[in-house]
């Protein structure tokens, strides 16, 4: 499912809510082609240093996790910088994914 965000100066964003596909199979690269360096740099710091604990093996639990996670971090950040719902479905659709507040 996807919505589309909109600012004030008139830039919209169509973004996916739910799992993401990306960042399961690609990590933190996915948050770079986004702009999104703040999350990026946080999934590959949590990566490596899980890395180093597990001698390798581990690196792959940080992706897991934000794959259920990083599409709605994404969001809140876009929201908080400024966009929003371009319409009234889009609105209901972030309410009852618990995204926005009713």
């Amino acid at each position: 499912m996807k919505v589309t965000l909109k600012n004030d100066s008139g830039l919209t964003k169509e973004v996916k809510i739910g799992f993401s596909w990306t960042t399961f199979f690609f990590g933190f690269i996915p948050a770079l082609f986004r702009g999104d360096l703040k999350w990026a740099a946080i999934m590959f710091i949590l990566a490596a240093v899980a890395g180093v604990i597990t001698a390798g093996f581990g690196a792959w639990i940080p992706g897991l996790v934000f794959s259920f996670i990083y599409n709605k971090l994404y969001i809140k950040d876009l929201i908080e910088k400024g966009y929003g719902p371009i319409d009234d479905e889009d609105k209901s659709i972030l309410q009852q994914n618990q995204i926005l507040s009713k």
